[in-house]
């Protein structure tokens, strides 16, 4: 069965569930006025017909939601990134493919419950959020505003601190909208690399200290910045780590990190559960590519650096574990090719195509 999900062979897919009513996909006709004047964009009969055809248990998204080049794409009109992060919300989670979204301002800065029920009022039923753990957390070093670091971070992997700072007030405020809670672990430190089983147990302590999480969608997750974490020596560690805590691993499409398909052993080891990825940066731009992909690719209206091989083997993975009744969450950057609500559409298609060369 592994080698069916996640390696060349794909076995048979058991019946896909249908979607409840509530999370039909949009009507064809575009919803009403949103506050602050912001229409949605027209979306065709077609675009409703692929969604329909999605897995339910699959939740496709974007890393936030407020870009005025997503112009015609999302919304009609023009609009400023301010607006668009205020009032943008609603219309995005319209969308018959945008089921998910990536919260990443939490990374920078805590959140408190009332800020994530603010954003689950926004979204209807089905929609489930993806959030990123406050840096304070997650990162072993404390960075000045330049990013570059400082000094030692003594909150790194706190678990008290992770409950009260991130894990408690999202599952307050966000409530069933609860999708995947990730810790983004920041690169670390060579004295910690060379010490990653005494990290790895630390991470355990604070997967474990979480509270339970009772909701129905709702899972840890943890992505990593070092190639390291997957190195054959710690691989099965960090297995253990993940499973004793019944959290997951986040893909992470990343130039730091290996290509997708040597990621791929990790969730063997994890199987069965949940997936989570998360696409946030083209390999052609190199491990601290975030400044050219910005200036290549801004407004984000159209694809630049399309990445066929990973879209074809995400997908085939995605048409497996979802296949096989098990969620999905997969948020994407406009970094990862150029216009992330058009990298979705175009993964879309390609799980759809996994699903009927496979029937």
């Amino acid at each position: 069965m592994h080698d069916d999900l996640f390696g060349d062979l794909f076995g048979a897919p058991s019946p896909r569930p249908a979607k409840a009513a509530s999370e039909s996909p949009a009507s064809s006709e575009p919803p009403a006025r949103q506050r602050g004047g912001i229409h949605p964009a027209a979306w065709g009969e077609d675009l409703q017909a692929l969604a329909a055809r999605l897995p339910a248990t699959l939740r496709l998204g974007t890393s936030s939601w407020s870009y005025p080049g997503w112009q015609g794409l999302l919304w009609q009109g023009a609009h400023s990134e301010q607006l668009l992060a205020k009032k943008g919300l609603a219309v995005y989670a319209g969308h018959p493919l945008l089921r998910t979204v990536s919260i990443d301002r939490g990374f920078y800065r805590p959140l408190s419950a009332s800020d994530y029920a603010r954003y689950a009022a926004q979204v209807p039923e089905g929609f489930r959020f993806v959030v990123k753990a406050p840096s304070l957390v997650t990162d072993a070093l404390v960075r000045g505003d330049d990013g570059r670091a400082r000094e030692s971070n003594p909150a790194f992997l706190d678990p008290g601190l992770a409950t009260q700072e991130f894990v408690a007030p999202a599952l307050e405020g966000l409530g069933a909208a609860t999708g995947a809670l990730i810790f983004q672990l920041s690169p670390l430190p060579w004295r910690l690399l060379d010490r990653l089983p005494e990290v790895l147990e630390r991470l355990r302590a604070l997967l474990r200290a979480q509270p339970a999480l009772n909701q129905p969608d709702a899972v840890l997750a943890v992505e990593v910045r070092d190639g390291a974490w997957l190195a054959p020596e710690h691989v099965a560690h960090f297995a253990d780590v993940l499973k004793s805590a019944g959290a997951t691993y986040c893909l992470g499409l990343h130039p730091r990190l290996p290509p997708l398909l040597d990621q791929l052993p990790l969730l063997r080891l994890l199987w069965p559960g949940p997936l989570v990825c998360r696409w946030n940066l083209h390999a052609v731009h190199g491990p601290q590519g975030y400044a050219d992909a910005q200036r290549l690719y801004a407004p984000y209206d159209r694809i630049h650096d399309p990445d066929p091989d990973t879209h074809a083997l995400l997908a085939r993975t995605l048409a497996g574990v979802c296949g096989r009744g098990q969620n999905a969450f997969v948020t994407i950057s406009n970094h990862a090719e150029g216009c992330a609500p058009l990298t979705v559409r175009r993964l879309a298609e390609q799980v759809v195509a996994q699903q009927l060369s496979h029937q």
